[in-house]
């Protein structure tokens, strides 16, 4: 794994964190393969119940690294269509974020923008410092976007917001961001770690199994009909009545006391 990416477990919670501060977390080609593959290793691993993303500096991720890409233009004797293949593979990054079967958070340090931005709408909550700043950034660049943000976008905003988004590439503050529902809260810069680590502790040590099911029930929403819906919501209700965790929560509720969850 490159320095590029620092990775770590506790208790369950799993930090990634982009590491090219120097260049505000621009992504290169390993840091997008480690990125990657750290999410597919924490999506499976019954260890973990919670992953959350953040940048070191003062960036949350810039995007691409458009230097490198222009340095790279044109060198290369690949077809578009593997070339496409290729940043298609990189993509999957955004889908783990957002279907793993474990609540997945943003830590917004700073300016997310491009990939980045997309990266952070594939959580399922961002946590925004008040320097936080979001844009699309892609038509600054005469670029279309990647990494899901126009999925992820039109279903948080709508289709014309995120239509006027991508066009515009408004470069969107913390309250302007909390008012449109794309960050969870604001907090103030000094308590962005604590607040998001405590959030984030609570999920990892949480119902995992619950949360699994939580997450499948929001895909089916997003993706299918009302009975496919149902459907998802009547087999996780089932399965999770079925587990530990449902019956510790269950006597716990009786006897006045706090659960004490084991992920099972």
């Amino acid at each position: 794994m490159s320095d590029e990416i620092i990775a770590q477990v506790d208790n369950g919670l799993a930090v990634i964190t982009l590491n090219r501060p120097e260049r505000l977390n621009a992504l290169t080609g390993g840091m997008i393969a480690g990125l990657r593959a750290l999410l597919a290793d924490y999506a499976v691993d019954p260890a973990i119940g919670c992953v959350v993303l953040t940048g070191a500096g003062r960036a949350f991720c810039s995007g691409g690294d458009v230097a490198a890409q222009a340095a790279a233009a044109g060198k290369t004797t690949l077809s578009p269509e593997l070339r496409a293949d290729t940043l298609r593979v990189g993509m999957e990054a955004s889908r783990l974020l957002h279907d793993m079967p474990k609540p997945t958070i943003a830590m917004l340090n700073g300016v997310a923008a491009g990939a980045g931005m997309s990266l952070a709408l594939a959580c399922d909550m961002r946590i925004a410092a008040a320097s936080a700043r979001m844009t699309t950034a892609f038509a600054r660049i005469g670029l279309s976007g990647d990494y899901g943000g126009s999925y992820f976008l039109t279903r948080i905003v709508g289709p014309a917001l995120a239509r006027e988004l991508y066009f515009t590439a408004e470069i969107m503050n913390a309250q302007r961001l909390a008012d449109l529902r794309l960050v969870s809260r604001v907090v103030p810069d000094a308590d962005l770690s604590a607040e998001t680590m405590a959030q984030a502790r609570t999920f990892a040590s949480g119902p995992l199994m619950a949360w699994r099911y939580i997450k499948r029930n929001m895909k089916a929403a997003e993706d299918g009909s009302l009975s496919d819906t149902l459907d998802s919501e009547a087999y996780g209700m089932l399965r999770t009545r079925e587990t530990e965790d449902h019956a510790e929560a269950a006597n716990a509720f009786v006897a006045k006391r706090p659960p004490a969850f084991k992920g099972r």
